[in-house]
């Protein structure tokens, strides 16, 4: 089979940076997407191309693998997969023998040709990790799924970005006006709903808003990020904020009032209430996702000692240091 020389696809010298791969990759992928070239096959077979070569050299372990290649690299050479002692490979070893040819299409494995199968089977996909120009939102191939017998494809392209929500947030849910930019794509505006329960890390699948490749389009999925609280910090499906009490309410107990997810509440102190401890509401966290339970408000004590006393405190704070030196 014939070699390809990914550098000449993308335009790029063998020298160049990660930075320059990526900018002209950019370039000439707006240029040739299939959504800019309706019905255009000869742009869909080059956006194919470019793609491949993308998916080899913007990966640091493909891309010397792909340099190992040696005297082969000017184009046109011959390919030859074998092992060492052909095709100039120096005795490193490549396994050739787990991957399954593709169906339809120039090149099988989704849109990859022969040349990339032989190197480095159908690992990753032809847009795998591409973003498109302008856009905060990453893309990554979904894996292979069988459609038979010694065959597989590849599903349409997943595109992925950060969405922060406040505390309050995941225990309502949101309804959120996002802009995104598919890969290759103008800007658009899309609703999304959120539900209550989900957590920093949960990701969100927005069905059919992803970046649209030859093989379709994909889905969008968010991944939650947690805006910091002025109150709360969050313990698995717990809430947890401070108390301060001075040393009188400590010792003698009474009452204190706590944030919550619905406004300060008043909450009894016991008597002799250790700084340290922690105090449980029941059912003031956050909501389990799909789920009825809720988590509970965690409070923790701290005591403070006044900064600027009155007189009268300070008097008897000391008839109290008196009492507790006599004691000791």
């Amino acid at each position: 089979m014939k070699f390809k020389d990914y550098y000449q696809t993308l335009g790029v010298a063998r020298t160049a940076s990660q930075q320059e791969i990526k900018t002209s990759y950019r370039k000439l992928a707006r240029k040739h997407h299939p959504d800019a070239n309706k019905g255009d096959k000869a742009s869909e077979e080059k956006f194919k191309e470019i793609s491949e070569a993308y998916e080899v050299l913007k990966d640091p372990e493909k891309r010397k693998r792909y340099d190992m290649l040696g005297s082969n690299w000017k184009a046109g050479a011959d390919f030859k997969p074998g092992g060492s002692g052909e095709g100039n490979f120096s005795g490193f070893d490549f396994d050739f023998g787990n991957f399954q040819r593709g169906t339809g299409g120039s090149g099988g494995g989704g849109g990859f040709s022969d040349f990339f199968e032989a190197l480095f089977g159908q690992a990753g996909g032809p847009f795998g990790g591409a973003q498109g120009a302008g856009s905060r939102f990453g893309t990554r191939q979904s894996r292979p799924h069988a459609q038979g017998p010694g065959r597989a494809s590849l599903r349409p392209h997943e595109q992925q970005a950060d969405i922060e929500l406040s505390v309050e947030e995941l225990a309502r849910g949101a309804q959120r006006t996002l802009k995104v930019t598919p890969q290759g794509e103008k800007a658009k505006t899309i609703e999304v709903k959120i539900p209550k329960g989900v957590r920093a890390g949960s990701k969100i699948r927005v069905a059919g808003q992803g970046a649209m490749t030859p093989t379709g389009r994909g889905d969008l999925i968010l991944r939650i990020k947690v805006r910091p609280h002025k109150d709360f910090t969050i313990d698995g499906d717990n809430l947890v904020c401070e108390v301060t009490l001075k040393p009188g309410v400590a010792v003698t107990g009474g009452q204190a009032s706590v944030p919550t997810l619905d406004g300060p509440v008043k909450i009894k102190i016991p008597a002799l209430t250790q700084s340290g401890r922690t105090l449980r509401l029941k059912g003031r966290g956050l909501p389990v996702l799909k789920q009825t339970a809720t988590g509970d408000l965690l409070v923790k004590v701290k005591i403070s000692v006044p900064e600027n006393p009155s007189d009268k405190e300070k008097e008897l704070y000391a008839k109290l240091a008196e009492i507790e030196q006599q004691q000791a």
